[in-house]
């Protein structure tokens, strides 16, 4: 078999990439528990899933080869032996709402095929399915006013986060809200498991449960010897110290981790939010995320001669610093919204900077943000837009809604 993982940059033409089309867990949220789940609002799921089936389209007619989650965990889950070890590993990570109600819950779930068992995981198991024809134990009666014993994981369909093919290894992520900790258990499984990975010695840059949070967002591979990572509300200093002493211990063409630090706000969640390279030397950046007279906080991570510490470099300027990395002379920073106080906070909410670059100078994104559309058209770059009326409620554009895991080397 081909080995299935190698990502050497953020542009080079997109050969497969694995998606998730939004289900039932979208039809699963209520206003009340909007934050939970981590959306602000609910998505109507024939219109979005429509949306999502467009952008798959886009990707399959330029030849790219599309794999879904959901069809990948099936295949994966290949024995009764793996699906009672991924039933048994999900209850773990979901005991917080079972109330003391396991044994049902398992009984429930195992009651599916596979595929219907997985759609219903990650759509969520109401307590109102399971018919308990009387409740014996008082915790049953106190905790009757949530309704879920299995939460739904409505982000799924952002499969950017919980795992990165970076080089010719993945980093399994551990994910910093508790509403998406449950969603890399189907990487792991995946990668694991499935006869496309598990034959293959792949090297894990990161590991679920490690200690430290780190998102697929804040992962940018920007070239073959440089990877980016953002300091976010999502992503650790540690985490990505971690996985820098990892790659560098792993991996003999990775020379530099870039640690970029973004403002911890929900509209800058990763750094894909604010910053996304679109071709050999240019990028889209929402120019919030910098400070006064452009200054930001930037630390270039280098492997020393003692395994347990890293060379640290400070840097304070985006440009020069991508400069420095890249070794270009020259560099196009193209704002979101055009820089324009309105309509590049407008833009930047609904993803404007979140570009799925698909080949270089190539880009998938929304529709709606027409003003960096334009701008990304007049700096030469190929845009393929998408419609987004309901993809976006989510908070996460084209490119966090994709987890590339072949691309071609530049």
């Amino acid at each position: 078999m081909n080995y299935p993982l190698h990502v050497t940059s953020e542009i080079g033409r997109l050969k497969t990439v694995v998606l998730h089309r939004p289900g039932k867990e979208v039809e699963n949220l209520t206003p009340k528990y909007l934050e939970r789940l981590l959306f602000d609002d609910i998505p109507y799921l024939p219109a979005v899933q429509r949306e999502h089936d467009y952008f798959a389209e886009v990707l399959k007619n330029r030849g790219v080869e599309v794999l879904y989650l959901e069809k990948l965990m099936a295949e994966a889950l290949s024995t009764d032996d793996l699906r009672h070890e991924f039933i048994d590993q999900l209850l773990n990570e979901s005991k917080r709402n079972l109330n003391g109600s396991r044994k049902t819950v398992e009984e429930y779930l195992h009651s599916f095929s596979t595929e219907e068992m997985i759609r219903k995981v990650m759509s969520g198991v109401l307590k109102s399915e399971i018919q308990n024809e009387k409740k014996v134990h008082l915790h049953e009666l106190l905790e009757d006013y949530y309704p879920f014993f299995l939460d739904p994981m409505p982000n799924l369909y952002f499969t950017r986060d919980p795992a990165a093919v970076i080089g010719d290894g993945i980093s399994l992520n551990k994910m910093c809200e508790g509403a998406r900790k449950r969603e890399s258990l189907f990487m792991d499984f995946i990668i694991n498991h499935h006869p496309r990975f598990s034959v293959h010695d792949i090297p894990h840059w990161y590991d679920r449960e490690e200690y430290y949070p780190i998102e697929g967002g804040d992962e940018l591979v920007l070239s073959p010897e440089v990877i980016a990572i953002g300091v976010s509300a999502r992503t650790s200093a540690q985490a990505i110290e971690k996985l820098a002493k990892r790659i560098f211990s792993r991996n003999g063409t990775i020379r530099k981790v870039v640690a970029i630090e973004i403002p911890k706000l929900r509209a800058y969640m990763h750094l894909d939010t604010v910053f996304t390279m679109v071709d050999q030397e240019k990028f889209t950046i929402h120019h919030g995320i910098e400070g006064p007279n452009g200054k930001m906080k930037i630390y270039i991570l280098e492997k020393s001669k003692d395994p347990e510490r890293l060379e640290i470099k400070e840097r304070s300027n985006l440009t020069e610093t991508l400069k420095e990395i890249l070794n270009l002379q020259e560099l196009v920073l193209i704002p979101c919204g055009g820089g324009h106080e309105i309509a590049a906070a407008r833009e930047q909410w609904n993803d404007g900077s979140n570009t799925l670059a698909i080949a270089p100078g190539v880009v998938v994104t929304y529709d709606r943000n027409y003003v960096s559309n334009d701008l990304l058209r007049e700096n030469g770059i190929e845009v393929i837009e998408i419609p987004s009326s309901e993809l976006s409620r989510g908070r996460g554009g084209p490119r966090c809604m994709s987890m590339p895991i072949y691309r071609e080397d530049l």
